[in-house]
């Protein structure tokens, strides 16, 4: 009798792990949870007060049995919670058909069994009330798309961290057009100004041709970009823009080659074999910064 009172205790801690496990989880967003929540809670409060109710009632008719010295006061501890009763009374709660000499007994259902059997249909109902009738809560269909949606923020908040982890020793070239376009727009209004909108060179170097002052691979030119060359004039931009847009620039610097703009500024630094599309891991010789 002791596990029957603990019972509905066991099932509301373990719905109130589940819960806090969820909450931790960010689920519990959904309304649907707490109404459930609080549909578990009462279920739980009624099993207990039931099983009180079949304590009471069985010690009550055991106090009786001893008294009149009634059969059943023989009955163990598990016949009584199950409303069974003694084999010498069998013959009162056989039903009238049997089979091949086999006959049914006519056991009432458990309390207990009840409870749990109508609390789940109180559930059920509860479940399509809210989820079909009033759409309180979204269907599996619409959970889905709108944790797809959760997702997608993170990855995108993900990746805004991500991006201030890029430095010169694993900065790679970014093809994406977008992002070159917005590394465009950077460029020409943070380095036009010495080196011209089309990177055909002014004051700094010409950045469309083959020669490199600092070296011409995405690493190179992210270091150059990032802590600059103070002593020829070019500021050190890591404490103006972030590492994914010095990345950015890096990249459509490397997309400007061979573009020929008119009146290009002299070539300056050595020539790189292929350019400044040499691999982004180039193991060329690393001498300060690029232009």
């Amino acid at each position: 009798m002791k596990k029957i009172y603990l019972s509905p205790f066991i099932i509301l801690a373990t719905t109130l792990v589940n819960a806090q496990t969820a909450q931790d989880a960010g689920n519990t967003s959904n309304p649907l949870f707490n109404v459930l929540m609080i549909i578990v809670i009462v279920l739980c409060i009624v099993l207990l007060l039931a099983v009180f109710s079949l304590r009471k009632v069985t010690n009550a008719l055991n106090n009786e049995k001893k008294n009149s010295n009634h059969p059943d006061a023989e009955l163990t501890t598990w016949e009584k919670l199950l409303s069974l009763k003694p084999l010498a009374n069998e013959k009162d709660i056989e039903l009238d058909h049997d089979y091949d000499g086999i006959k049914e007994l006519n056991n009432p259902i458990p309390v207990w069994f009840n409870v749990l059997f109508y609390g789940t249909v109180v559930f059920a109902f509860c479940y399509l009330i809210i989820y079909h009738v009033m759409d309180a809560a979204p269907l599996q269909g619409q959970e889905y798309k709108n944790e797809m949606a959760a997702a997608k923020i993170q990855k995108d908040e993900y990746i805004k961290k991500a991006g201030n982890q890029i430095d010169e020793n694993n900065v790679t070239v970014i093809t994406d057009a977008t992002k070159l376009a917005d590394a465009k727009k950077t460029f020409v209004e943070k380095c036009a100004v010495c080196h011209r909108p089309d990177a055909g060179g002014l004051v700094g170097p010409n950045l469309t041709d083959e020669f490199w002052i600092h070296g011409g691979t995405v690493k190179d030119i992210f270091k150059t970009i990032k802590y600059g060359v103070p002593a020829k004039g070019m500021v050190t931009w890591e404490n103006t823009l972030k590492p994914n847009e010095i990345q950015g620039l890096a990249s459509y610097v490397l997309s400007l080659q061979g573009s020929n703009p008119p009146s290009p500024k002299e070539p300056q630094g050595e020539k790189m074999a292929g350019g400044s599309t040499a691999p982004s891991d180039s193991t060329q010789k690393d001498t300060t910064v690029k232009k």
